[in-house]
């Protein structure tokens, strides 16, 4: 394990560090240095999000950057450190967790923290190397900038570095460094960890932490009589429950949604065996170690709110009345089905909301599902359909032509007194081109695998703008070949 940070080796990005998380002490966090990664070079780099980060974008190409990112000096101000949490992986409680390969390079006057994830172990690395390989960096850096283009709340990434270090998962592999950026990367897992320790001490300066950077209106709501906890839980029900909307809206399978997975932000976090659907099925399993099933597509909303619910029993010590907990995991039932319903609404280019939207919704569903109708592909073609190209494109994605074109009434009756450019812009807007397919994703890493990297780029161009028309790239909007069913992706990584 590295030892404390030392002045030497320090680099200046231009970044101005502020205490954030390291000041609540040493019972949440270890300081420590990341572990050089060896002859480190670039993958990938986000300049869009250099510019957010108030990186310039001329200094993320430098080796001073390359340096700095691959783990192998100090950034100057920057106070490194791994933070400890607990939680529940597959619905059972798996103890102290923790950053067991991922170091805080601190938070930036910007308030966006910084995060190297795969540089090197940690005190709560378990069993685990620290280390993080290329394939898995690779697919968490397209990722997180795929998302944020969609709209979703999610961490982002900055640049991914490699190296030709070996790291063994099911077999040998290289090393990779992602650097991630969050406002907070706190967890649920954080609040379970001192709760299950009975440390109700920290827990509470973790809650007003969390309060008073993240949430401030919950210390003067009237909701639950002024308790300013049970208003945070409401807060992040609410915030939990709009992001697994989405979710299920743009066909995003997470794979993992351990309770140590879950932002306390309603973040997107932890790329890991993620998924973007292609044929349409409810009960897809994108990641080959969920043997039971337990995070498939539609079972994603329950385990959230599952996963608050251990939430909710890491704060009831500040709550103080379970009734008053159960009642602020209230609004996730009521919040969920609200902004799933909105979200499919402007799929289908609805401006405004009508009664027979939901069965519309369902109908339209069973006919996908029945047929495993390619998800993206459908959207996409419909939302054209609407901007005035030929609706046999729609229709033919159907054996079931009669299904189809009974809904396509139902559908066009529904839009009967809206007008169809205004229609067409919602949708296009709502329905992308480009998501982030797994064969795409594998194409992209075999090439970087080659030290060809053209390919991460090639995607994160057409990530960045997914509801863009990219005149030229529609191979990347086509149907996955029959290879990409037979890609597995584990939680090893």
């Amino acid at each position: 394990m590295s030892t404390l940070v030392e002045e030497t080796d320090v680099v200046d990005l231009g970044l101005r560090w502020v205490p954030g998380f390291s000041a609540l002490g040493s019972a949440f966090h270890t300081e420590l240095r990341p572990t050089p990664l060896p002859e480190p070079y670039w993958v990938g780099r986000s300049l869009a999000m250099a510019r957010e980060l108030g990186l310039d974008p001329d200094r993320l190409s430098s080796n001073d950057a390359l340096a700095a990112f691959a783990g192998n000096a100090s950034v100057r101000g920057s106070r490194p450190l791994s933070t400890v949490y607990s939680g529940h992986q597959f619905g059972v409680w798996a103890g102290q967790l923790g950053d067991g390969r991922a170091i805080l390079l601190g938070e930036t006057a910007g308030g966006l923290e910084v995060q190297l994830k795969g540089s090197g172990l940690t005190p709560y690395s378990r069993m685990g190397d620290g280390r993080a390989v290329l394939r898995s960096s690779i697919r968490e850096f397209l990722c997180s900038e795929a998302i944020n283009a969609l709209g979703i709340p999610t961490t982002r990434a900055l640049c991914v570095t490699g190296s030709d270090a070996p790291v063994r998962r099911e077999e040998v592999e290289t090393a990779a460094v992602v650097t991630r950026v969050a406002p907070s990367f706190i967890r649920f897992g954080h609040f379970e960890h001192f709760a299950a320790r009975e440390r109700d001490e920290e827990l509470r300066a973790l809650a007003d932490y969390v309060i008073d950077r993240y949430y401030p209106a919950c210390r003067t709501t009237d909701r639950f009589s002024g308790n300013a906890y049970a208003a945070l839980l409401e807060a992040v029900s609410e915030r939990t429950a709009a992001l697994l909307a989405q979710w299920q809206a743009v066909g995003f399978c997470h794979g993992v949604m351990n309770t140590d997975n879950m932002s306390i932000l309603g973040l997107t976090i932890d790329y890991g065996p993620f998924q973007f659907l292609d044929g349409f099925d409810p009960r897809h399993i994108c990641n080959h170690s969920d043997t039971s099933g337990r995070y498939a597509y539609n079972q994603q909303p329950n385990v959230a709110y599952w996963n608050l619910f251990c939430l909710a029993q890491a704060l009831l010590p500040l709550i103080g009345d379970q009734e008053i907990a159960v009642a602020a995991l209230e609004s996730y039932k009521t919040v969920f089905p609200h902004e799933y319903e909105a979200r499919m609404r402007a799929k289908l280019g609805l401006i405004d909301r009508a009664e027979s939207d939901r069965p519309l919704i369902e109908r339209l569903l069973k006919l996908l599902a029945q047929e495993k109708v390619d998800y993206p592909i459908f959207w996409r073609r419909l939302s054209r359909a609407m901007a005035g190209d030929d609706p046999d494109s729609v229709r033919d994605l159907f054996i079931d032509r009669d299904g189809f074109d009974g809904w396509f009434r139902s559908f066009s009756e529904r839009h009967a007194a809206i007008p169809p450019s205004k229609a067409a812009d919602l949708m296009l807007a709502s329905n992308p081109k480009f998501v982030l397919r797994n064969h795409l994703g594998q194409q992209a890493i075999e090439a970087a695998q080659r030290k060809d990297h053209s390919g991460v780029a090639a995607l994160l161009t057409l990530l960045e703008s997914p509801f863009e028309e990219h005149a030229g790239h529609d191979d990347f909007a086509g149907f996955p070949p029959d290879w990409a069913s037979t890609i597995e992706i584990s939680c090893s990584s």
